[in-house]
């Protein structure tokens, strides 16, 4: 199973927040776009979406940003995955139609691997995929001077 460009962004900003726990500042947009090289479009909507989940707390206006709702250890890697992603079925046995369907045993398999997958992920916190903190800060580019200075 692999998940959407949507859910692996989400999940890397909210690492990228989850490795920074200590910062003062909000977290804006600009800054996440410059560091994952993504359209802010795309990042704008990811927020947007994971404040509405309750993942992040966001604050609007001039000096308005975006930070944790949670703490990282608060927030479970399987739930993430099934409110970030629209569909978790792995194939469409209707598009186009199979005739298979009425009999077929392979939709009940897929449906326990889908399953296990999610049950792995159950056992991990958004805490547990940041633990190299140093390395994930070391690999990131160094924006203290150009968007930092956006606030």
């Amino acid at each position: 199973m692999q998940l959407t460009r949507y859910t692996d962004f989400g999940i890397r900003i909210l690492m990228y927040l989850a490795v920074q726990p200590e910062r003062e500042n909000l977290f804006r947009i600009a800054e996440v776009t410059s560091v994952f090289d993504l359209s802010s479009n795309h990042v704008a909507k990811i927020v947007h979406q994971l404040g509405r989940l309750g993942y992040l707390q966001t604050i609007r206006g001039k000096s308005g940003g975006f930070k944790l709702a949670k703490t990282a250890s608060e927030l479970n890697l399987g739930q993430l995955v099934r409110d970030l992603e629209h569909s978790l079925a792995p194939i469409d046995c209707e598009s186009p139609y199979c005739r298979f369907t009425p009999v077929c045993k392979l939709r009940g398999v897929l449906a326990q691997a889908v399953a296990a997958y999610l049950a792995v992920l159950d056992q991990y916190t958004l805490a547990d995929i940041v633990t190299n903190k140093d390395d994930l800060l070391a690999s990131l580019p160094d924006l203290s001077i150009s968007v930092l200075q956006l606030d």
